[in-house]
């Protein structure tokens, strides 16, 4: 694959397929066949059926699994080959308890092998910025939920990736610190000029949050639709945006698709 230019995908699935205990009785089709790119600065969100295989796939584009066909590209580099830029940013915020804010922020960095002074500089810098000032010396358990996802959000920034995967973060919160969130992450990513790919069973969310929506089919799941969201960062406020057309139009359109029935 060429060397990455300003217009080339920060990521690229190409015909990505992904099969556990193939060739045997117990063989069983997560996905089949996904192609989709993220271009630099966008979000891209994906929705589908529960048990679909979002996660699945999610796992082959951080590394953690390898697809058994097909190829996925970060950065231009074979996920796989090498170790692709990806932050990835779970349901659960997984702090460790026993850490202060600053030391969760910092995990990442030390694994690294960041110098402390570095770490500890770049991770107060996004502390500050954040919305967390003043909290770097406290616990977990001394933090809401909105907080401890803050904390999360912030450890996987810390380590500058390509890609932020956000797998459901938001699901376990209350309706009100979800949709803070939503505009609060929503800014960061644009802020830090990231690319990201959402996974949620939110419609809302999605065309609140994305450029971009993918819409996946039963499993083995495969690319159903594809929906530009054409909305103006002003008009994202996720209580407002219902009023638009265009959402109610695209909420109307991806909740017909889910409803499909798509052949195996």
């Amino acid at each position: 694959m060429d060397a990455m230019t300003p217009t080339a995908p920060v990521l690229e699935a190409r015909n990505a397929g992904m099969v556990f205990n193939p060739g045997t009785p117990d063989a069983v089709e997560a996905f089949r066949d996904v192609s989709f790119t993220v271009a630099p600065r966008e979000t891209l969100a994906i929705v589908g059926p529960s048990g679909c295989g979002k996660s699945t796939l999610f796992n082959c584009i951080a590394g953690l699994l390898r697809p058994t066909s097909g190829s996925i590209f970060v950065g231009g580099n074979r996920v796989g080959d090498t170790a692709g830029h990806v932050g990835y940013m779970l349901q659960k915020d997984l702090l460790l308890p026993w850490r202060t804010v600053l030391e969760n922020v910092v995990l990442g960095l030390e694994v690294r092998g960041t110098p402390r002074r570095a770490s500890e500089a770049k991770a107060k810098d996004l502390i500050r910025s954040y919305g967390l000032a003043g909290f770097e010396a406290a616990k977990p358990s001394q933090l809401s939920g909105g907080m401890r996802q803050r904390v999360a959000f912030m450890r996987t920034l810390a380590l500058d990736p390509d890609v932020i995967l956000l797998d459901e973060p938001f699901s376990a919160l209350d309706f009100q610190t979800r949709l803070l969130l939503q505009i609060e992450t929503m800014s960061i990513i644009r802020e830090q000029n990231k690319s990201a790919i959402l996974v949620t069973h939110d419609i809302g969310e999605a065309i609140t949050m994305a450029d971009r929506i993918i819409v996946m089919t039963h499993r083995p799941a495969r690319v159903l639709a594809v929906h530009d969201v054409e909305l103006g960062q002003e008009d994202r406020d996720p209580v407002n945006i219902r009023e638009n057309p265009h959402y109610n139009a695209c909420f109307k359109q991806i909740w017909s698709e889910l409803g499909a029935k798509v052949a195996s």
